[in-house]
């Protein structure tokens, strides 16, 4: 019997219902689709033995451009195709901020796309400059948070910028070597990671020039982050949290 639409079905006769299909979300384009969990690997850090390279985007706060007064730093990490793998933001008060500036102290939460929380980085309160050798930079990565895997050292040099990458038992594992001129302008700025005894390049940190506006009136910062895909997982969060130690060193304007 054909239906109408003004008559009514036959009472007796039963209609099957349909099925409705199952609704499945995709991983969109913004975001990595996230891998099973990997024997050894802290979780929530597989995204990380997928790639071997980053991109780390600091945000630009509306409050320091127009009151110049600074905020907590947030920044979106990212993979080469632009998809979200993790987010950063730093934790700390109003007065460290903004009477420390760029020697202030910091814990650093790295979130995944679920918002848990996957990493966290720890910088001391310590003096900034080649005249001082006691007081050098440091900081420790964990993951999970309370379980260390793994540091990030300044070694003394009275003309580059120089670090050493170490593992949760603080042997060295990698060095970082920086240009010796800080110039900024117009160009990229790029730390070398070399193997132990400086022999070979393996990687670099690239602080990438993002324009006159937003060099002058922001301290919001692009980086590029480049390791082999077969490092240590583990070392490649480390290489993370030096990314945000090098920020705040020589990058985070008063």
């Amino acid at each position: 019997m054909e239906y109408s639409g003004d008559a009514h079905p036959c009472p007796n006769h039963v209609h099957p219902v349909p099925q409705l299909p199952v609704y499945i979300p995709l991983p969109t384009i913004e975001s990595m689709p996230a891998p099973q969990r990997l024997a050894g690997c802290p979780p929530g850090l597989e995204y990380l033995t997928q790639i071997d390279q980053l991109l780390i985007h600091q945000q630009t706060e509306l409050i320091e451009i127009l009151l110049g007064c600074e905020s907590n730093n947030k920044y979106q990490i990212k993979n080469s195709l632009g998809q979200k793998i993790f987010f950063a933001a730093e934790e700390n008060d109003c007065c460290t901020r903004n009477w420390c500036g760029p020697m202030r102290p910091f814990t650093i939460k790295v979130l995944d796309n679920y918002g848990q929380e996957v990493l966290t980085l720890s910088r001391p309160l310590k003096c900034v400059g080649c005249c001082c050798p006691c007081c050098l930079q440091e900081l420790e990565v964990q993951a999970p948070p309370g379980n260390p895997i793994g540091y990030v050292i300044q070694d003394w040099h009275p003309l580059k910028p120089k670090f050493t990458i170490q593992n949760e038992r603080k042997e060295p594992v990698l060095k970082m070597e920086g240009p010796c001129c800080d110039c900024k302008c117009c160009s990229d700025t790029i730390f070398e990671v070399k193997s132990v005894d400086e022999a070979h390049v393996v990687g670099k940190i690239c602080k990438q020039w993002t324009g006159f506006f937003r060099e002058t009136f922001t301290d919001a910062d692009n980086f590029g982050i480049q390791f082999p895909m077969d490092l240590d997982v583990k070392i490649k969060a480390v290489m993370i949290g030096a990314c945000f130690l090098i920020d705040f060193i020589y990058f985070e304007e008063k």
